[in-house]
């Protein structure tokens, strides 16, 4: 027995027993540790012990009551009550607890009492529910609760309304007693359903004390809970005017959501992405218990595109609603004084090759009139005088010279311009069929494009104001940091690269192969292939007799037969010479 406690054996006639420990020495700062392990009952009372620390008890396997009551205790951790199974009854009152681990009694499958009363509790989590399932005896007076959350009165089957029995594994009826007196209550919705437990008389639920009186609000400060009369809290209910909303790149994108409940919910939009959002606005409460709340999303570009909820929230609950925006590229842009507008779509007949890839190309006829009229509608007009005369600008050399995950510069150079002479620059997806376009100035020849998603690839096209773009005046470019143009010169190069090395080497290996011959030939091979190339063969010559006539030839070949052939040897340096003695004589030869 530790040597601060008292420990008594209880015997029976049938030699049977239980043993109790009494710890109750004033100097006594920490749990004792020698506790004799079959120990039924332990009460530990009036010492300055300030904390239980974790597994204190694991080795009094079958201790069921455990009293530590009027100490100093104010931290309990979560497994401070491990391997207790066997416990039936705990209590802690008259300590400085201000939270519990609720989930400290999973460990407790048995526990049916737990009194905390006198401590300095000020509030319950909505999950504790769960763990207080199968208590019958519940003790949170004299504390600093306010309120209870209503969830717990949801899913607490005091107040739920069934109890399920471990070994019938039915719902049963079973009485819970439980202390609430002496807490500052705050009387309003979220407590409404324990006000009517304690007017009703012989119920599943009792009160120790059930003169419970309500400390605020001021207009039912002192009234008891029997004579209160409160609404009860309504969760709230949300939904959103529309759950996928698809508009152009550019437009105004309004998300509305509304909700019932009680009390009057309030609304907050946010994204599922995390993302902050930094719009207007507007919320307005056209009676008790309605809400309804309207974000404007301005000039919207692909960032703004996707989930956006609505969350409602009030005492007894909350609940959201989701909406998806998708932001798609199909815009119109005036190209004229007169109305005129070009507009990409994929329904008219006019293409544009680009690289395999069709981009539409649409010319729609200018007033407001003519496209509010249906039977306009679809027809293909050429671009009026004022767009025509555009066309004798010319835009050349278009290239990307920086790009990010998010944005790309382009730059190009206008040939024929003049001081009002402006440029077109759209740009979309690449594969895409509509493309969008961006407002430039027209005194620059450099354009910035935001918000691009990254890792994607895009095409843009710069183009005299009101003509269709060519192909020389568009570009392939990707976010990802590597550039079409670039890759497609590397290609080149590897390739270019592959053709020399395929001619290049097999000249390399002959000469190779040719030297290596040379010098391993033996020498009277080499001397023999020498003499073999070092002899010509040479005609006889013969001087052709004079004649009186200037353009007669005064040298004629005469065909010998083989014997009088001469062989001559050849030399580094040959000089034929020729002495004739006199006409018809034969010819010398001289090396």
């Amino acid at each position: 027995c530790p040597s601060q406690c008292t420990c008594v054996y209880h015997g029976r006639s049938d030699g049977t027993g239980t043993r109790s420990v009494l710890c109750n020495d004033p100097d006594m700062y920490e749990i004792p540790v020698n506790v004799p392990v079959d120990t039924v009952k332990l009460r530990i009372e009036k010492t300055v012990i300030r904390r239980i620390p974790t597994e204190a008890f694991y080795y009094l396997v079958d201790l069921k009551y455990l009293w530590v009551t009027y100490n100093c205790v104010a931290n309990i951790d979560i497994s401070s009550f491990y391997n207790l199974k066997q416990l039936h009854e705990l209590r802690l009152d008259g300590n400085l607890l201000s939270t519990f681990p609720w989930e400290s009694l999973a460990e407790m499958p048995n526990l049916r009492t737990l009194d905390l009363h006198n401590n300095k509790l000020t509030s319950i989590p909505a999950d504790a529910g769960r763990y207080l399932r199968n208590l019958t005896y519940l003790d949170l007076s004299s504390n600093k609760l306010t309120t209870l959350p209503s969830d717990l009165m949801d899913i607490w089957p005091p107040f739920s309304g069934a109890i399920v029995s471990k070994s019938t594994d039915i719902l049963v009826t079973q009485r819970v007693i439980l202390g609430f007196q002496d807490n500052p209550w705050f009387c309003d919705c979220r407590i409404s359903k324990l006000i009517e437990f304690s007017k009703i008389v012989d119920t599943s639920v009792v009160l120790l004390d059930p003169l419970v009186s309500c400390s605020g609000p001021e207009s039912l400060a002192g009234i008891l809970f029997q004579r209160a009369e409160l609404e009860q809290c309504l969760k709230p209910s949300v939904m959103t005017s529309a759950t996928k909303i698809t508009s152009p790149l550019g437009s105004n994108v309004l998300l509305r959501c509304d909700a019932t409940g009680y009390p009057t919910p309030q609304l907050t939009w946010n994204r599922s992405d995390n993302i902050p959002v930094n719009y207007t606005v507007i919320q307005e409460t056209p009676g008790e218990g309605v809400r309804w709340s309207i974000m404007s999303l301005t000039g919207i570009s692909y960032k703004d595109a996707g989930e956006y909820r609505c969350k409602a929230k009030n005492l007894a609950g909350m609940s959201e609603a989701a909406v998806t925006v998708t932001v798609v590229g199909v815009v119109t842009t005036t190209v004229s004084e007169r109305s005129t507008s070009m507009t990409f779509t994929d329904k008219k007949q006019s293409r544009l090759m680009l690289d395999g890839k069709k981009v539409s190309k649409a010319v729609t006829n200018g007033s407001k009139k003519q496209i509010g009229d249906s039977s306009k509608k679809g027809e293909d007009t050429s671009l009026n005088t004022a767009g025509m005369a555009e066309q004798n600008v010319t835009v050349k050399n278009l290239r990307v010279i920086s790009e990010s995950d998010e944005r790309v510069t382009l730059t190009w150079k206008t040939v024929n311009a003049t001081g009002n002479s402006a440029v077109t620059v759209l740009y979309s997806k690449y594969g895409e069929k509509d493309m969008l376009p961006l407002s430039t100035d027209s005194n620059k020849n450099k354009v910035t494009i935001d918000g691009l998603q990254p890792s994607t690839q895009y095409m843009a096209c710069v183009s005299p104001k009101g003509v269709p773009p060519t192909k020389e005046q568009c570009v392939v470019f990707s976010t990802d940091g590597l550039n079409d143009e670039s890759s497609s010169e590397f290609s080149i190069l590897i390739v270019a690269s592959s053709a020399a090395c395929v001619v290049v080497l097999p000249l390399i290996f002959f000469l190779l192969y040719k030297v290596l011959k040379l010098h391993l030939k033996p020498k009277s091979a080499k001397e023999a292939e020498l003499a073999k190339e070092t002899y010509v063969q040479f005609e006889t010559l013969s001087l052709k007799p004079r004649t009186l006539g200037a353009g007669d030839q005064l040298w004629a070949r005469r065909y010998t037969d083989e014997s009088e052939r001469l062989l001559l040897c050849s030399r580094s340096s040959m000089d034929s010479q020729m002495t004739f003695k006199s006409e018809g004589s034969r010819s010398e030869y001289l090396c």
